[in-house]
């Protein structure tokens, strides 16, 4: 399931630049601009990323997370975010949407599932360290391993029954993503 918004393809004419860079071999360091893992809480040292592998590039999402009610709770179905290089959610670089799947403007992708996870704030989602199962396309995404969901605001399951089964809640959620890849 992807969702493509009008605010996505504007941005993506705006980002041919990147797209460029993008399909050429991946630097230390892109979106985002940092080299460096995030600072982790110590109840959260069950997402640090295994020795001999190093941080690729760093980006911001904005999105929701959605959730389907099933008669008696909400389940999780996908999230819907857009990627961006900076915090304040300028210069997109690509989505993030089911699978989990990442994709680039450049057409590069990461698929990827959850290793583990921690909870530092309990009204948002999880932190998480997910490993690569498939990468496709060249690009930024060609060579990741790892994937860190840090710095998580919102995205929580409503608290409230849903009223039809079936009905769709697209919950707001922001988080950094950082992709590493093997050390050289």
């Amino acid at each position: 399931m992807r969702y493509i918004s009008t605010k996505r393809i504007i941005s993506m004419v705006a980002m041919l630049t990147f797209s460029a860079i993008g399909s050429a071999s991946v630097p230390d360091v892109q979106a985002g601009g940092y080299d460096q893992p995030p600072d982790l809480p110590a109840s959260c040292e069950k997402v640090q990323v295994d020795a001999g592998h190093k941080v690729a590039f760093h980006v911001y999402a904005i999105g929701v997370q959605i959730y389907r009610w099933n008669g008696t709770s909400w389940d999780f179905v996908a999230p819907q975010a857009a990627l961006s290089s900076s915090a304040n959610h300028d210069g997109d670089v690509g989505s993030h949407y089911a699978g989990p799947t990442w994709e680039s403007n450049s057409g590069s992708k990461v698929v990827a599932r959850r290793k583990d996870g921690c909870t530092p704030d309990a009204n948002a989602i999880p932190w998480l360290l997910l490993e690569q199962v498939s990468t496709s396309g060249p690009g930024i995404f060609s060579s990741v391993t790892y994937i860190q969901r840090v710095n998580t605001t919102g995205g929580i399951p409503p608290t409230t029954p849903g009223l039809s089964v079936g009905e769709i809640s697209q919950v707001p959620y922001t988080a950094e993503y950082y992709f590493y890849r093997q050390q050289d």
